[in-house]
């Protein structure tokens, strides 16, 4: 692993489960016990009824895309690996994940099928990305 010079997630009181389960290569989400709803960004209540009553749970890591964007000029030194597809994911439990997705840019297409990717940058950091299916 070559060291990473890319901004590095700082897990909060809320997110700390979904990178602790990145880590260990597995994708919870949290679910409302109240309505049912999976949850995506993670938060202290559900977004559709506002009930605290949260769990983390896994999902499918199953999916489609569901917008994307090539980005082909670095904003900062970081990120000079440009070109990579910045994507919206609409996974099959519901919630849509903001991601990359590794694949070539001329490859992709809205509404392709795609799989969760966990990519080790450091021994602390595991990102969540997705890949064709």
């Amino acid at each position: 692993m070559s060291e990473y010079h890319k901004p590095l997630p700082k897990p909060s009181h809320f997110s700390a489960p979904y990178w602790e389960a990145a880590r260990r290569h597995e994708l919870k989400l949290q679910k409302c016990a109240g309505c049912g709803a999976f949850i995506y960004y993670p938060r202290p209540r559900c977004p559709h009824c506002l009930s605290e009553n949260l769990e983390w749970r896994g999902v499918s890591g199953r999916g489609k895309l569901y917008s994307y964007t090539v980005v082909r000029r670095a904003s900062s030194r970081s990120f000079a690996d440009a070109p990579y597809v910045l994507a919206i994911v609409e996974l099959e439990e519901g919630p849509r994940l903001t991601t990359n997705l590794i694949a070539p840019p001329e490859q992709v297409k809205i509404g392709m099928p795609v799989t969760v990717a966990f990519d080790d940058v450091t021994p602390d950091h595991t990102l969540v990305k997705f890949k064709p299916a």
